[in-house]
């Protein structure tokens, strides 16, 4: 059944709301162009955090041919989801301090809906489970064992998400077990994606396996509605990468969209939504925020905290890989 059936028929109300090199694919410091305030206005059009170009690339094919951008989002990031080279996200993924792999994803629609997996283990495509929570279930999150079995009912397979890299790595960790998080390394990055269609709907989607080494159950912001992803119909969507944590305190995403909705452009946007973290954190630099944000026109932003984030884009105009100014200009 489909959430509004279910909710008919089960007469529920609406109202229920380190040490690693950098990955290939996330190298932001090559063949990047600097993004400007705004891109043109355009429409359809993909974004997502980072230099994932075979995730955008993937997400364009849906667009170019007449797809949703909710379709998109979610073909887009399963690239990553299933890349095991990619230890950020989906099979590969870091594991937590006890050596158990759990990822985190949420998805959000034209009309606002919204379904979130979280600390969910032995599933390959999070984004996915994500969005049957939100299409068949009248719940917007879903957590560990609960979010598991529920994959399991919907006919998703048990994975084992642990590669021989990822284990050999925290096995090799767990030597001196000491945690840091490293400036623009993988160990805190993720991919979060936004897309309007052709008929210029908007959607987005965030996927991640969290901060390699993590204490067991801890969880960021990428699932999280309004902090790692927030999506409005009306003006637009913004998403998140980095330090999670920082992100939840500020409500992030949701405030981008709430400032482009007083009249900011996606760039203006970004900025303002990592200077209210760096006022939290004033003279701090061990960390790492990436915002990215797209309005109805199709205008694109992003800002982060230190130099070497990028997101890519990809419309009609072509496909690129844009730096972003930063908070903190010399790194």
């Amino acid at each position: 059944m489909r959430r509004r059936k279910f909710l008919k028929k089960s007469g529920l109300s609406t109202a229920g709301l380190l040490s690693a090199p950098v990955l290939a694919s996330c190298n932001t410091k090559s063949n990047a162009t600097v993004a400007q305030t705004t891109s043109s206005s355009t429409k359809p059009i993909v974004i997502c955090t980072w230099n994932f170009m075979n995730a955008s690339a993937k997400a364009w094919e849906v667009l170019e041919n007449e797809g949703s951008a909710l379709d998109a989002v979610e073909t887009g990031v399963k690239v990553e989801e299933a890349d095991i080279n990619n230890q950020t996200v989906g099979i590969g993924g870091r594991p937590d301090r006890e050596g158990r792999v759990t990822l985190d994803a949420c998805i959000m629609d034209k009309d606002a809906n919204c379904g979130a997996v979280l600390c969910m283990e032995n599933i390959a495509h999070p984004i996915s489970v994500a969005r049957k929570v939100m299409e068949e279930t009248p719940h917007v999150m879903l957590a560990g064992l609960g979010a598991e079995l529920f994959a399991y009912e919907q006919g998703f397979e048990k994975t084992n998400l642990l590669t021989e890299q990822s284990k050999k790595e925290w096995e090799e960790w767990k030597k001196t077990s000491k945690y840091e998080t490293i400036i623009n390394i993988e160990n805190h990055d993720t991919i979060g994606m936004l897309a309007i269609d052709a008929n210029g709907d908007i959607a987005g989607g965030c996927t991640t396996s969290g901060m390699g080494y993590k204490m067991a159950g801890r969880v960021g912001d990428s699932p999280i509605i309004g902090a790692g992803l927030f999506v409005d119909n009306e003006i637009g969507g913004a998403t998140a990468t980095g330090v999670g944590e920082e992100v939840v305190r500020t409500v992030g995403s949701f405030l981008i969209v709430e400032l482009m909705r007083q009249g900011k452009s996606p760039q203006e946007a970004c900025e303002e939504g990592v200077k209210r973290i760096m006022k939290k954190n004033e003279g701090r630099k061990d960390f790492q925020i990436g915002f990215i944000a797209v309005n109805k026109k199709g205008e694109t932003g992003g800002y982060c905290v230190h130099p070497g984030f990028t997101y890519r884009e990809y419309s009609e105009n072509g496909h690129e890989n844009k730096a972003v100014e930063s908070f903190y200009q010399g790194g």
